[in-house]
């Protein structure tokens, strides 16, 4: 039976990428029939990644039918999976999130998690230097496009040595000059106008709770922030419509800025504001905005700090 490898829902670049990569290692060097898969419409940059490196968009899945072996990328967490991961058989687990719990698997199983920035990074390091060396140069740009994408061309404070060191090989392998790469990729990433609101709160976004709230926590990274701000009115009527039909409290939306290294959070009411000075030692006054220099990474930035 085929195995299928995906990663998490709203999936971007590293997601995306990282299935196609070990999808790739499973077929082409364990001799594993594997295929990828994705479990919505990948992101604009995830989209540029798949055609300038002549990838083959995965099939998007809805639902996977009980026993069918996956491995899970780029997440651990059953909220961002299927609804009936737990009765697939998880054959692996490769990710560079904290450990959520609630999966179940068959039997003993390899998981891999580390704190590096990328996913991809830890594939790098799992298949070694003979597989890297002999892998496709399609592959090795994926893998490219999964760090850079992932550590804001190390500007977020998630990057390692590691991450920063795999990135600088696979560039130097490809004859890629990786500041201008990534200013095509953060380019790709921040044309957001074909999206409707709806679309660009949840196009980014992972549920947490914070004492008794649950909050749907969206992220935008951009280049061009004004182009999202000039949305605001807009996508602040239509936060408490995606909160309601996603079944949470409260959507918080965090543009980040990639070139300034900054944030800046929405402010539609109390309930935001109250968080958001509480976590970020910050005043609102009476904005509908706040902006919050060196903000950049939801996993080490803004999840951590969120309270009341």
């Amino acid at each position: 039976m085929t195995t299928l490898v995906f990663g998490h829902k709203s999936p971007d670049t590293d997601s995306t990428g990282s299935a196609l990569i070990w999808a790739w290692y499973l077929s082409e060097v364990k001799g594993t029939a594997a295929e990828a898969r994705l479990l919505g419409e990948p992101n604009t940059e995830a989209a540029f990644v798949i055609d300038r490196w002549s990838l083959t968009k995965p099939e998007i899945l809805s639902d996977v039918a009980e026993g069918t072996p996956v491995v899970i990328v780029d997440t651990n967490n059953p909220a961002e999976l299927p609804e009936g991961i737990n009765a697939t058989d998880i054959t692996a687990i490769i990710d560079h999130h904290k450990l959520v719990g609630g999966l179940e698997t068959k039997g003993p199983i390899d998981i891999t998690i580390r704190p590096v920035a990328c996913t991809a990074t830890i594939m790098h390091d799992l298949m070694g230097a003979d597989v890297i060396a002999g892998m496709p140069d399609a592959m090795k740009g994926a893998m490219l496009s999964c760090i850079l994408s992932d550590t804001l061309e190390f500007r977020s404070p998630t990057t390692t040595d590691e991450d920063r060191a795999v990135a600088e090989a696979l560039a130097r392998d490809l004859g890629i000059d990786i500041p201008g790469y990534a200013a095509e990729m953060f380019a790709a990433k921040s044309d957001v106008s074909e999206f409707s609101d709806a679309e660009l709160l949840r196009m980014d976004s992972k549920e947490y709770g914070v004492g008794d709230k649950t909050f749907r926590v969206s992220v935008l990274e951009t280049t061009s922030p004004e182009t999202v701000l000039s949305r605001k009115a807009d996508l602040m009527e239509t936060m408490p419509l995606v909160a309601q039909e996603d079944g949470v409290d409260q959507v918080l939306l965090f543009i980040v800025d990639i070139l300034n290294e900054e944030s800046t959070m929405l402010i539609p009411n109390d309930l935001t504001k109250q968080l958001a000075e509480a976590s970020f030692a910050t005043a609102c006054g009476d904005a509908d905005t706040v902006v919050l220099p060196g903000v950049v990474s939801r996993k080490k930035q803004i999840i951590p700090n969120l309270t009341f």
